[in-house]
């Protein structure tokens, strides 16, 4: 049984879009990542998956459950992360805490208290007066302190230090290991590298990839750098050219061999030809008309 499956998922405000004929098929069991950048439809698809907002026409289901006719099913078995925390004013962490736990009619105490030692989250204090970072944390324990089967992780790293979000992740890694289904809405690409194993690609509402991490990172396309003087002019396949102190950067797609004899004409000191990051690989998926490298 597929973790989440939609079928055209369509969601409009109006005239305006959100999602088109979106069709996803998540595995059981699989560290999924969703990528696209702010207004492209990632925040719509998980609140539409969530119950919060109703699709305008197609179909999804969560665990085989109708995400219209089924939801508070659904819920309860969801571990949902936003991008941003809000509480209600005048609650200490230690009540939210409680009160999330209390809305699925479970006692999380052991659990939620070993998260906030591994966040490093004092639950004595009132939420009014967190830290970005520590609000972060206390949705973080929210979401999965129930030991959901599925966790929907939207940028889930914001206001997080580095050492946190190392710590955050290493959690979610323990969890997927476990059996838990991770859903990881992200436009971080790094993120969705180290932790995904397959990836969808969303712009301007509709899915335009799917596929393995490694399979989405495969391209002709090589990062090039250049230090010394090379007369790049004319030269078909180079493009996102950075001049460097005493170097050039670019990328590549064009023959090897016509980018060899042009710069051999030229005085070169030092060359380094590696394979593009997953981002450059990805931000011409998110150019408008961009296709892959």
């Amino acid at each position: 049984m597929d973790a989440i499956k939609t079928i055209n998922l369509t969601k409009y405000y109006g005239k305006s879009r959100g999602i088109v004929e979106l069709n996803l098929s998540i595995k059981t069991g699989e560290c999924f990542g969703f990528i696209g950048p702010n207004g492209a439809g990632k925040s719509t698809t998980i609140r539409t998956l969530l119950g919060l907002i109703s699709p305008t026409s197609g179909s999804a289901q969560i665990f085989g459950r109708d995400i219209t006719k089924e939801k508070k099913a659904i819920l309860q078995n969801i571990g949902y992360l936003p991008s941003e925390a809000v509480f209600y004013s005048g609650m200490r962490v230690k009540d939210v805490l409680t009160l999330s736990a209390d809305m699925r009619k479970m006692n999380c105490t052991k659990k939620a208290r070993e998260l906030c030692d591994r966040l490093q989250l004092d639950t004595s204090c009132k939420v009014d007066e967190l830290s970005l970072g520590n609000r972060k944390k206390v949705a973080i324990v929210c979401a999965l302190q129930s030991n959901p089967d599925l966790l929907i992780l939207d940028e889930p790293t914001g206001g997080l230090d580095p050492l946190m979000q190392r710590e955050f992740f290493e959690i979610i890694r323990e969890r997927n290991r476990n059996g838990t289904t991770v859903f990881l809405s992200s436009h971080i690409l790094s993120e969705i590298q180290r932790n995904c194993t397959r990836a969808a690609i969303i712009r301007e509402g509709k899915l335009i990839a799917c596929d393995n991490v490694d399979s989405l990172a495969k391209t002709n396309t090589k990062r090039v750098t250049v230090h010394g003087s090379a007369v790049l002019d004319g030269l078909d396949g180079v493009r996102d050219r950075m001049a460097l102190d005493g170097s050039v950067s670019f990328l590549y797609s064009g023959d090897m061999n016509i980018l060899l004899k042009r710069l051999s004409a030229g005085h070169i000191t030092n060359l380094t030809i590696s394979e593009p990051n997953l981002e450059e690989i990805f931000l011409h998926y998110y150019e408008k008309g961009g296709d892959r490298v």
